[in-house]
């Protein structure tokens, strides 16, 4: 575009020295025109060699604009690359930081579950202790029981105790009368068998559970079955 601007420029530029000439040879001679022409020439090739000159130069900013421009579309995607590439570190960023939290969620959860079963076992552990010192007690009044209410008690497996009433039936003073008695997960007491069934038991239990008092709970159920007997 340059260049067509440039060469209208010289066209224009020649016709004007046309115009000039004829202009000057009407008012001067042979020999001024003469020189005036080899001045005219000179200006020609001067103009020639300085619109070469231009022209060169002016095809060699083509070249440097082209080359500027594939350098800025080159600067253009390698912008977009690196953009989409921080975009992605952007990702694995978040997707790490994600994991991380999970992880920390993760690790809390364990953390609360080993406490959790710390204190379960705990829990359990007291309950255990406890158990065994009833037992130990009920096992301690093993003597007195016998002394005074004909009883004999005997540990079984799962940790129950049972107890055998004798010299209750005045016909069969040998005829065992028994029930079986075990701790729950409660703590509690808890009858888990009765030779012969008594229809008081139930009640015999819940009020041993309330009052806590355990020989007044064994008196009762001999008495139970003296009056069972007399039937």
């Amino acid at each position: 575009m340059a260049n067509v601007k440039t060469e209208d420029e010289i066209i224009l530029f020649e016709r004007e020295m046309k115009e000039f000439w004829t202009k000057l040879k009407s008012v001067y001679g042979t020999e001024q025109i003469s020189q005036t022409l080899a001045l005219r020439d000179s200006c020609k090739e001067s103009i020639k060699v300085l619109s070469e000159k231009w022209s060169k130069k002016l095809k060699e900013g083509d070249l440097m604009i082209d080359k500027i421009q594939e350098y800025s579309n080159e600067i253009l995607q390698q912008s977009q690359r690196i953009s989409e590439n921080q975009e992605h570190l952007t990702e694995i960023k978040s997707n790490v930081n994600q994991e991380e939290e999970q992880k920390k969620g993760l690790t809390d959860s364990i953390q609360e579950l080993k406490e959790e079963l710390m204190k379960k076992k705990e829990i359990i552990s007291s309950k255990n202790k406890a158990t065994k010192e009833r037992v130990e007690r009920l096992c301690k009044s093993k003597v007195l029981f016998e002394e005074r209410l004909g009883l004999e008690i005997r540990r079984i497996h799962n940790e129950q105790l049972q107890f055998v009433f004798r010299h209750i039936d005045h016909k069969d003073p040998d005829k065992p009368y028994a029930f079986t008695l075990s701790i729950n997960e409660q703590g509690d007491y808890e009858v888990t068998s009765c030779t012969p069934p008594l229809d008081c038991i139930a009640e015999f239990q819940l009020k041993v559970r309330e009052t806590n008092n355990f020989s007044a709970f064994v008196a009762n159920i001999r008495k139970a079955f003296t009056a069972l007997s007399y039937k």
